[in-house]
């Protein structure tokens, strides 16, 4: 990656923890356009060559956890039970968290508690999941050897994003205080294993 591609996604992750920061502490009403690209200190212009609206500014944030586990899961050797790699994969991509990993848990909770009430909000997070699902599509079907467009591994793509975005959901809506990435690990791993309860039944079988 040359240097000002470099420069190019700096500035485009920038602008996105400024955008989440604001939505997480003034609420989607409260978050225009040109507060953020006054407390982000660059220009309107320089906001629209990246992105279309002021939600799309949360969507380079939201993909990097996305992106963690499935770079984790591609790492995992090909001889780990695929249940296993998932909610190994899963766990460890919650729960070994940085400092910043864990500060980010927070303005997630914001984001999707200010998305009940942002449609526009809520459909860059479905949509970061819908790109997730498609790329674990692909993951899945070079690690199994099946076809990506074969129905189990569609399924099971599907099932996997869909325990995973219930699991930061569930948590993001609640009221609990307790460290967020045991909360959120604990969820995942229970909804991962109810998805991959079939799959666990054939290999024991």
């Amino acid at each position: 990656m040359g240097l000002t591609e470099r420069r190019k996604l700096a500035t485009q992750e920038h602008i996105a923890r400024v955008a989440a920061e604001l939505f997480t502490l003034r609420g989607s009403s409260e978050t225009t356009v040109e507060v953020i690209c006054d407390q982000a200190e660059v220009g309107v212009r320089t906001f629209y060559r990246y992105f279309r609206t002021k939600q799309d500014a949360i969507a380079p944030l939201l993909a990097l956890g996305a992106r963690r586990w499935l770079q984790l899961l591609a790492d995992i050797p090909a001889e780990v039970a695929l249940p296993d790699a998932i909610e190994d994969a899963a766990r460890q991509a919650l729960t070994d968290c940085d400092s910043a990993t864990l500060s980010s848990y927070e303005w997630t909770r914001g984001l999707l508690r200010a998305a009940k009430e942002d449609p526009a909000l809520r459909a860059v997070w479905l949509k970061v999941n819908d790109d997730s699902e498609q790329d674990l599509l692909t993951l899945l079907a070079e690690r199994t050897g099946a076809r990506p467009d074969g129905l189990e591994t569609r399924l099971l793509a599907a099932q996997v994003t869909a325990a995973l975005r219930v699991a930061v959901e569930t948590w993001a809506l609640s009221k609990t205080s307790t460290d967020p990435s045991k909360i959120i690990a604990s969820y995942a791993a229970a909804s991962i294993r109810a998805v991959t309860a079939e799959l666990r039944e054939e290999r024991q079988g």
